[in-house]
């Protein structure tokens, strides 16, 4: 999978050529491959927008690409014409239209709120999809090679007038695998100037999880230098104490502990649970005091950034 998603010539994608991709060697979760293309050809369509069916196509496509939360390989060759859709599709599909992409490319979470699992990207190298028999992980670098081949389809859309495309760009965009200081600086530019709340957590998480996953060793002075800000907004504060635990393996400190457990950050939960990352942990019931919970529980991750 791996091989073919880098192979796809920049003509079939720009030109939405689907019959060059061999859709019909890779099923999805319900299914044949071949029917991916006619979803994906609805969910562009003007047409299929006004009628609704681009709706449904979607639904269609984040059930058969991404169910129970884990991904499938098919998802990864739809993912340069996701990304082309959400471009230049339906805008109002543009926010779960990129939350798709970036869901094919990630591991299964089921909502992990640990400090070792909130940013996990890497899937379990021995687990195997269920139906082709490959390696999990080999699609998810599919998924994020084809993501970070298209970095300058997402670039343009952290300005987006609409804050969930914002969210979600800042989402797909934690993806990369390569270009990491060029990612990293244009999500640390529009933190610089983001005034919605669920977007700022967003960047300062995309922020982290690029940190993490290449070793970064400046993030944790820079998460530390946020969260024990005062004079900072409660929700940087509080996403950056999440990303702060997330890079190291030191307990909280007393500060960010009490920061984290006042009951008035309680009030950020709901509002919260927008943010890509939180929402997995919000769908088993706990959201954000239970990822807390966790992340303050004695427990140490196995890596640290």
């Amino acid at each position: 999978m791996r091989t073919i998603v880098g192979a796809i010539p920049q003509e079939v994608k720009e030109g939405f050529r689907y019959d060059e991709i061999p859709w019909e060697r890779f099923p999805h979760f319900y299914g044949p491959g071949e029917e991916i293309p006619g979803l994906l050809a609805t969910l562009a369509s003007k047409d299929a927008e006004a009628t609704g069916d681009a709706d449904r196509a979607l639904w269609q496509l984040q059930m058969n690409l991404h169910h129970q939360g884990s991904t499938i390989a098919v998802g990864a060759l739809a993912v340069p014409f996701l990304l082309r859709i959400a471009t230049a599709g339906c805008p109002r599909l543009r926010a779960e239209t990129l939350r798709l992409v970036a869901e094919i490319g990630r591991c299964q979470h089921l909502g992990d709120g640990s400090r070792e699992g909130l940013l996990a990207v890497a899937e379990d190298p021995l687990m195997m999809e269920g139906t082709t028999e490959c390696p999990l992980d080999w699609t998810i670098q599919a998924a994020r090679h084809a993501i970070t081949g298209d970095l300058h389809l997402l670039f343009p859309l952290l300005p987006d007038p609409d804050p969930a495309v914002r969210s979600a760009t800042a989402f797909v965009l934690a993806a990369a695998t390569s270009e990491i200081p060029r990612v990293s600086s244009g999500l640390q530019h529009r933190l610089a100037v983001e005034d919605d709340s669920v977007v700022r957590v967003s960047l300062i998480l995309a922020i982290a999880q690029l940190a993490r996953e290449h070793q970064d060793e400046r993030a944790p002075a820079w998460a530390r230098d946020l969260w024990s800000d005062p004079g900072r907004p409660p929700e940087i504060r509080i996403g950056a104490g999440l990303a702060w635990l997330c890079l190291v393996t030191d307990p909280a400190p007393d500060e960010l502990r009490t920061l984290l457990t006042d009951p008035s950050t309680d009030q950020y939960g709901d509002l919260l649970q927008r943010v890509p990352w939180l929402a997995p942990v919000a769908s088993t019931g706990g959201g954000l005091r239970s990822c807390i919970d966790e992340m303050l529980t004695p427990n140490i991750p196995r890596n640290s950034a």
